[in-house]
């Protein structure tokens, strides 16, 4: 949960860091929303790789644990 939190909170911060950017170059309307949605989505596909990686690895160990949980449960069932 924290390595999706601050993912989530770095692609906020980034994409206001750049709305903010463009706005102060002259953009408005849709177009300050679009550009800065694109320019942040191809900027934090570079910059925030590790911190996308951490939490890629978090559900994927999340899902496992649950996952396992439920074999388990299907397993004593079964036994019953």
């Amino acid at each position: 949960m924290h390595a999706t939190f601050i993912y989530t909170t770095s692609r906020i911060l980034l994409f206001a860091v750049v709305l903010g950017l463009l706005y102060l170059v002259g953009a408005r309307g849709l177009l300050l929303v679009g550009l800065a949605v694109l320019i942040s989505g191809i900027v934090s596909f570079i910059v925030l790789s590790r911190q996308r990686d951490a939490m890629s690895g978090a559900i994927t160990s999340r899902i496992s644990n649950f996952r396992e949980r439920l074999d388990e449960g299907t397993r004593a069932e079964d036994d019953d």
